[in-house]
C-alpha cells in the first residue's frame, strides 16, 4: 500500500473514534469460575474454596481478573477494517474496580477510541486502540481494558 493509499484509509478510519459497540451481557456462574481458575492453573482458594473465600475480605468467591477476558463486547454497528493484512497484538492495559463475583451480570460495551499512522522500518503502521467497560448488574464500574492492534 502506498503512503498516499495510507493516509486515505486513515482519514476514513479517524471518522469511525467515538463509535461505540452493542453491548453485551452474561450472567457469572460459581462452576465457569472455577473452570478458568483451573484452565489459568491458579489455585487461589478465592476462585473456588467458598469457606476460604468466605473468610477473606471479599467474603466469599470472585472470578480471577482475567475471567473478563470471556466476556467480548457486540459487534460494532458499521466494521473497523484496517487497509493493512498483517496484524498484531500490541497489549492491553487494565484498571480493576470492582471484584466480579458468580450471580453478577457483567454487561461490555467497546469504544473505538483512536488511530493513528506511524512510520516503521517496515513500513506505514496503523495503531488502533479500544476502550472496553465491564459494569455489574448495580451499574458499578468493574473494569476498564484498553487495548490496541497494530497492522501494517
Amino acid at each position: 500500500m502506498t503512503t498516499v493509499d495510507a493516509t486515505a484509509a486513515l482519514e476514513e478510519i479517524k471518522k469511525l473514534v467515538g463509535m461505540e459497540s452493542a453491548s453485551a451481557s452474561y450472567l457469572i456462574e460459581k462452576g465457569h469460575v472455577r473452570r478458568f481458575a483451573e484452565a489459568i492453573g491458579d489455585p487461589s482458594p478465592l476462585f473456588s474454596d467458598e469457606v476460604k473465600a468466605g473468610q477473606s475480605r471479599y467474603g466469599g468467591i470472585i472470578a480471577p481478573p482475567t475471567f473478563l477476558r470471556n466476556c467480548p463486547s457486540g459487534p460494532f454497528p458499521q466494521p473497523i477494517r484496517s487497509p493493512f493484512t498483517r496484524a498484531l497484538d500490541g497489549g492491553s492495559d487494565w484498571e480493576y474496580f470492582e471484584p466480579v463475583r458468580p450471580g453478577d451480570t457483567i454487561t461490555t460495551v467497546q469504544k473505538f477510541s483512536g488511530v493513528e499512522a506511524r512510520q516503521s522500518r517496515l513500513g506505514t503502521m496503523m495503531i488502533m486502540s479500544r476502550e472496553t467497560r465491564y459494569t455489574n448488574q448495580f451499574g458499578q464500574l468493574v473494569a476498564v481494558q484498553r487495548s490496541h492492534g497494530i497492522s501494517y
